[in-house]
């Protein structure tokens, strides 16, 4: 493991493993779960190796004590197989008192049971999600986010990468054996197998409902040709149908659920804070993936097509944009949300702390236009949140494809992605 790529969520575990008994990491196939997660157990029972399964699904049916036999802490990777070990470590917890003792990784959610014990300080979840361009070495890391909530911006810098190198990581996207591909061609197959065996394998795997293949792609396409917007499910049914596939709204809905079990199908909730006008709040969450090559995957576009088409390029490098938010935001207690306003007011991301503090980006690809309707709208937000009750943001910021980091006159950041760490 000498060649481990570091994660964020690395500082998160170890800490988590200090005061709960066991830790459940969520997220998509490929992300790097079990790979992360081997370095803190020093037991691995491996549920995917069928064999292994069975055995340990035996141990659960008769509740045999050798369902947890093994130096702690004991790794379940895939552990949504065996649904009930849930139960089997929370009693474990209760009774023993230990303190990172249990790991479950898991790439699907397991099947629901209202029986099931929430696991109230006893087990903690944690999301993992494909890596950011901080971890990945391809951001400078010279603005940390953490730091502008803190202390506010103190340095400038320059990311050096061009359009063309953004739009080549943005079609790779943060899959970890990808990143460590010195063969481009190769690594862009990494999204690509992704989604095959997403729409030919998991989705019925995940509740064991027959699903066709054919149907879970389109729906997945329609998905990724209206991420970044808050399309309702029956213009993903119109966008269906004008593409020739038939699909009723519970249809629609059972697929687009299976993909959240997934972990695929990631979207932006929507902010609510308190405003001065009497402009009301969009609810609608925002569309999106939990990496930006899902959607140039099911768009069949690569590097070259975005640089062709730089409307559809500034969709998805929103995507990519809002993954690594996502990520720098989890490691500083902090959470991502989207801005709609009736008065037509959109901002693309809130990042909100857990102690009230927050901070507002518009995600922008480039261009001197773009970047002031950017501000704009950041100054705009500024104008109409009620800072008597709720604290003012930390910072307003445009997040750009490439360039100089520097603060305007008007204190509005413009910071390249590759410019951004936690």
């Amino acid at each position: 493991m000498s060649n481990y790529l570091e994660r964020l969520i690395d500082i998160r575990i170890t800490e988590a493993m200090k005061y709960v008994g066991c830790i459940v990491i969520e997220g998509p196939k490929w992300c790097g779960k079990s790979t992360t997660s081997k370095r803190f157990a020093k037991t691995v029972v491996e549920l995917q190796n069928p064999n292994k399964c069975k055995t340990y699904m035996m141990y659960a049916d008769m509740g045999d004590k050798a369902l947890l036999d093994g130096a702690k802490p004991l790794m379940f990777d895939e552990w949504q197989k065996i649904p009930d070990l849930w139960d089997y470590i929370r009693a474990e917890i209760d009774e023993t008192r230990g303190k990172g003792s249990f790991i479950l990784t898991g790439s699907a959610k397991p099947i629901e049971n209202s029986g099931r014990h929430s696991g109230i300080g006893r087990i903690k979840r944690i999301v993992m999600r494909p890596m950011s361009l901080w971890e990945s070495k391809e951001s400078n890391g010279t603005i940390s986010v953490g730091d502008l909530f803190k202390n506010g911006y103190s340095c400038g810098s320059r990311d050096s990468k061009s359009l063309k190198d953004i739009a080549y990581i943005l079609c790779r996207g943060g899959w970890p054996q990808a990143i460590v591909e010195t063969d481009k061609s190769i690594a862009l197959n990494a999204a690509k197998d992704y989604v095959s065996s997403l729409v030919e394998t998991d989705i019925t795997d995940i509740d064991g409902i027959k699903r066709n293949a054919a149907r879970a792609r389109a729906i997945l396409r329609s998905y990724a040709r209206n991420v970044s917007a808050s399309a309702k499910i029956q213009t993903l049914q119109k966008d269906l149908e004008a593409n020739y596939v038939a699909c009723d709204l519970r249809t629609i809905e059972s697929y687009i659920n299976a993909f959240k079990k997934l972990f695929v199908i990631d979207d932006v909730e929507a902010w609510s804070p308190r405003l001065r006008s009497k402009a009301m709040l969009r609810t609608a969450d925002t569309r999106q993936f939990v990496d930006p090559s899902i959607v140039a995957t099911l768009l069949d576009a690569n590097a070259e097509d975005l640089m062709s088409d730089l409307n559809t390029f500034g969709l998805l490098f929103e995507s990519m944009c809002v993954r690594d938010l996502r990520i720098y935001a989890d490691s500083i207690d902090g959470k991502v949300f989207n801005f709609r306003d009736s008065r037509g007011l959109e901002i693309d991301t809130i990042i909100h702390l857990n102690n009230g503090k927050w901070a507002a980006i518009e995600i922008k690809l480039g261009g001197e236009e773009a970047i002031e309707g950017g501000v704009k709208n950041l100054l705009k937000l500024q104008e109409v949140v009620d800072t008597e009750k709720m604290k003012a943001p930390s910072f307003l910021m445009v997040l750009v494809a490439t360039g100089f980091a520097h603060q305007r006159p008007d204190g509005v950041l413009v910071v390249p992605i590759g410019c951004l760490k936690n």
